[in-house]
């Protein structure tokens, strides 16, 4: 589903609307990007010789010429930007810090503090906290949560405790459809998804 949004895969048949207007099987990846959708993939994907602050400033949603990119200077709006990224991933401490050193929690964070400098009105997060420590899947639903009304967040996951934390709506899919959708209790409660999931 999220190659179908992003789209890294073509579907078959069907349509593919952003808001009610914007046919996204009508463009490119990089152009889907543009638009407002991030993507963000179980294993996290930074420049590890580079700094966190490094990584961040790569990722700033500006122009990516060979020239601008030569003679590219942050500005102070940037930079604050840039700076409230830092916090917003509790990352401020590490900002020089190679990003190679840091922990696969602190990884995943740095990746979505790389995609907010994009400003996207969608993030799409697969199984954001896989592999983390309980105390760093605490950080990532506090991160998430602090999001609310400034970012639309879809999130692919396995964790329910986390998914419980962070969640409006619970959408099940099966073979490509949905069979349930409602808060995370209705979700677990309906019989379809207990035959599908659990069995019998």
């Amino acid at each position: 589903m999220m190659d179908i949004i992003t789209g890294k895969t073509k579907p078959d048949s069907g349509q593919v609307f952003f808001g009610s207007t914007i046919d996204l099987l009508r463009y490119n990846e990089p152009e889907i990007a543009q638009l407002g959708i991030g993507r963000k993939f179980q294993k996290p994907t930074v420049f590890e010789y580079l700094s966190v602050f490094e990584n961040l400033e790569l990722a700033l949603k500006t122009h990516k010429g060979v020239a601008a990119s030569m003679f590219f200077k942050l500005d102070g709006v940037q930079s604050d930007r840039l700076r409230e990224v830092l916090e917003t991933i509790h990352l401020t401490q590490d900002m020089r810090r190679q990003a190679g050193n840091l922990s696969h929690g602190q990884k995943q964070w740095l990746e979505i503090g790389m995609l907010l400098m994009q400003d996207p009105k969608l993030l799409l997060l697969d199984e954001p906290v896989a592999g983390m420590t309980d105390f760093e899947t605490e950080r990532t639903a506090e991160l998430f949560l602090s999001l609310k009304g400034k970012h639309s967040l879809m999130v692919v996951e396995h964790d329910m405790s986390f998914i419980n934390t962070i969640s409006d709506i619970v959408t099940v899919l099966c073979d490509g459809s949905v069979l349930a959708q409602g808060t995370l209790a209705q979700v677990q409660a309906d019989e379809r998804v207990i035959e599908v999931y659990l069995g019998r």
